[in-house]
């Protein structure tokens, strides 16, 4: 009996690749860094795959799905808690799971968020630059320059999903007041969060703080730093591109700063250039973009926003641990590798818990 077909786009680590092959199948693992092209995946998919291990880099659309349907192809497992890079209706529609890694990213993605956050308000990037290029003469109380703190200030979490709550117990941790917006409130959480909070309090940590839910109008007015966590929907009433627009930007206070571990779409990159260099806020740090790698002619790289923005290249997930551990209740690798595995032995989508389109089936 033929052994069933996997390919996968990217290398996802040794132990992750094994475990696929231990479970009977016929591996192939993209060997370049760069995403193999469009028309080198759709031929893979043709040939008669049924296993298909993606991440988002790789564009998975209606007409690779029809040819994937028509090849035998059962699943396609995504090294990713984002999947807009992949048409789910049209998966749907040609009976193909897409299973996706949520949870095991949150908290390293929350804590990138929040070191980000510590990053731009305290020019830690600029002092180090100074040091290296040598242009650092003498110590001074207020020369070249002054960041901001984060302990003590508030932050307004837009998008309290899973990486948002754990961004939030980063926060508690430093003496934050947070502002939570999202479509929907989970009061339990802030309870228990406030809880926390007293407790701190009473035992001589510093000063009460609060956590509350507020109307997105309040969190961008109110805060220090506005830290985004609102999935991509490109589409709807509840579309999320270019939900930081201009005038969102401009609702922000002048002293405050904005944080991206998201999707770039997410932010309005032109507006938010512009923002930052007529003074509007005080800086950025962003670890997603609309386009990635971001353009060279991006205006985000203008040389005089060195001081006020921080830009990452999509690093938030990035521990050995979190991208690459072969383990499904641990790593990205390991949960998707999983999937793959109980559906090719067989289960019933319908009761895979990471397939996103499973009510279909």
């Amino acid at each position: 009996m033929k052994a069933p077909r996997v390919f996968v786009t990217a290398d996802i680590g040794r132990e992750a690749i094994q475990r696929l092959v231990d479970a009977g199948f016929e591996v192939d693992v993209h060997p370049e860094i760069e995403a193999p092209a469009y028309e080198q995946l759709a031929a893979k998919v043709e040939s008669g795959l049924e296993a298909l291990v993606t991440t988002i880099r790789d564009r998975i659309d209606d007409p690779l799905l029809a040819k994937g349907a028509a090849a035998g192809l059962k699943i396609v497992a995504q090294v990713a808690v984002g999947y807009d890079n992949v048409d789910v209706a049209a998966a749907t529609r040609h009976r193909i799971p897409v299973a996706n890694t949520p949870d095991v990213l949150s908290d390293a993605t929350a804590e990138f968020a929040f070191f980000m956050m510590g990053d731009v308000a305290r020019k830690l990037y600029p002092s180090e630059e100074l040091v290296r290029s040598g242009r650092w003469g003498v110590w001074h109380p207020h020369h070249p320059w002054l960041g901001d703190n984060v302990a003590g200030k508030t932050v307004a979490v837009i998008g309290a999903g899973r990486i948002g709550k754990a961004f939030v117990h980063k926060c508690a941790g430093f003496d934050m007041d947070v502002l939570c917006y999202s479509r929907t409130r989970d009061e339990r959480f802030a309870s228990d969060v406030q809880r926390v909070m007293d407790l701190r309090a009473q035992l001589g940590f510093g000063p009460r703080r609060t956590i509350r839910y507020v109307d997105l109008d309040e969190a961008l007015a109110s805060a220090d730093f506005v830290a985004l966590h609102v999935p991509l929907i490109k589409a709807g009433p509840d579309a999320t591109v270019h939900f930081m627009n201009e005038p969102r930007l401009r609702q922000m206070k002048r002293t405050a700063y904005l944080i991206n571990t998201t999707r770039g779409p997410v932010v309005d990159e032109d507006a938010l250039a512009r923002v930052l260099l007529d003074g509007g806020i005080a800086g950025a740090a962003l670890d997603v973009f609309a386009k990635e790698p971001l353009p060279m002619d991006s205006p985000l790289r203008d040389e005089r926003l060195f001081l006020k923005l921080r830009l990452f290249n999509h690093l938030g997930s990035g521990t050995y641990q979190t991208r690459l551990s072969p383990d499904p209740n641990v790593g990205m690798a390991g949960r998707a590798v999983q999937s793959v595995i109980d559906r090719l032995n067989g289960a019933d989508p319908a009761q895979m818990p990471w397939v996103v389109n499973r009510g279909s089936f």
